[in-house]
């Protein structure tokens, strides 16, 4: 199989991140990209989902409202 190189630009400290990682995994980048690449191709697109989140604004002030009362139920 022939190869070509290509270059991308990745932030600093996710590639170190990502580096261990796949160190930890046995795989070097190249490596780990060519997989994630072959999944695209195999599945037709990403190898996971790409979402917004579920929810509104509104469910963390919800959050915050429900701590701010558990710590003291008497300021209702």
């Amino acid at each position: 199989m022939a190869t070509t190189p290509t270059q991308i630009r990745i932030d600093a400290d996710i590639k170190k991140q990502a580096t261990d990682l796949f160190n930890n995994l046995g795989l070097d980048m190249s490596g780990a990209v060519n997989l994630f690449l072959h999944q695209c191709v195999l599945r037709g697109g990403l190898p996971f989902s790409v979402e917004m989140p579920r929810y509104s604004q509104r469910t963390p002030d919800a959050m915050n409202e429900a701590r701010r009362i558990s710590r003291d139920p008497d300021e209702l």
